[in-house]
């Protein structure tokens, strides 16, 4: 059994992180840390105001953190230092040399250190290496990927997400991420960025759009497109190859088309669920954790590559 405590309760911990735990059989929740006790009410569980009061409880055996991002790095550092094990909310950090820091202070703890990249875990990814490593389009030269959405904050909602201090960046951060990460579980460890990122529609304080180039070494070129000022909403991938196109379109639906062939692969109705379930499988049986915060590295690498490119400079935080 796993014992968990869950850092921020937030809109992804209430729908994904805290009912997966609570669904994964070797999982427990201790407790959760939040400034404000009565938003833990409906779990039955500990509720402490710091992480530091958390680590007290010899009984916390892993950490999720799902804060804003500027929060990531000291408190997934602080837990490992006291011997917990982390998964760490996506992006894992601000910045780059911030991200390997984490992973530093990881391995000389000994602990297991995740990012809850969930889409490693989506069946039609997986399926979809197989097939671009059985030649099923030969071989692959351009992977294009979008997503596009309107979003402003106007409610309050998520207001965090327009400042730079805390979330580090605009679309390129929150859904760029998870793109970037997609191309890099596919296609390997980049090897160079160049990118666009302005404000088209909306003057805040983040980037309202990001696109991407991004090259791997074995000649595919991933192009990343992200945008908060589209009312029409796109979650478009494809990759084409030299002897045909593989159609992931949309993204997180189950469709996988290829030449020869359609598949219907559905992910997990909580997707957050098998990374969680991942994780606890890499704590108690040693089994290999399919998106580590090493394996995350280089999506930090290509956020800072991008915005270098495009003049913004490093990350503010």
């Amino acid at each position: 059994m796993l014992n968990w405590a869950v850092i921020g309760i937030g809109d992804i911990t209430s729908k994904r992180v805290i009912p997966a735990i609570q669904a994964e059989p070797r999982s427990r929740l201790c407790g959760v840390v939040s400034r404000d006790p009565a938003k833990a009410a409906p779990y039955a569980a500990r509720v402490w105001t710091s992480l530091e009061e958390a680590l007290r409880d010899t009984a916390v055996e892993a950490v999720y953190v799902a804060t804003p991002v500027f929060l990531h790095a000291p408190l997934a550092i602080a837990a490992l230092r006291a011997g917990r094990h982390v998964l760490c909310e996506k992006p894992m950090a601000m910045n780059y040399a911030e991200a390997l820091d984490m992973v530093r202070v990881g391995r000389e703890a000994g602990r297991v250190f995740g990012v809850a990249y969930y889409r490693r875990m989506y069946p039609k990814l997986h399926r979809a290496r197989e097939l671009l490593a059985a030649g099923a389009i030969g071989r692959p030269v351009l992977a294009e990927i979008n997503c596009h959405g309107w979003f402003t904050a106007e409610d309050g909602s998520r207001s965090w997400l327009l400042d730079p201090r805390q979330a580090g960046g605009g679309p390129l951060y929150d859904v760029g991420s998870h793109r970037i990460d997609v191309l890099n579980f596919l296609f390997g460890k980049p090897i160079a960025v160049a990118a666009q990122l302005s404000n088209a529609v909306h003057q805040t304080a983040v980037e309202d759009n990001a696109t991407v180039l991004i090259e791997y070494p074995a000649g595919v070129r991933g192009i990343v497109d992200v945008r908060w000022h589209s009312r029409v909403a796109r979650d478009g991938f494809r990759i084409v190859g030299t002897d045909g196109e593989m159609d992931l379109n949309p993204l997180n639906g189950p469709a996988l088309v290829y030449p020869g062939g359609a598949e219907d692969l559905p992910c997990h109705a909580n997707v957050h669920y098998p990374c969680v379930e991942n994780f606890v499988g890499a704590v108690l049986d040693g089994a290999p954790l399919v998106s580590s915060a090493e394996s995350s590295l280089p999506t930090d690498w290509v956020m800072d590559q991008a915005r270098l490119s495009a003049g913004g400079g490093l990350p503010r935080g």
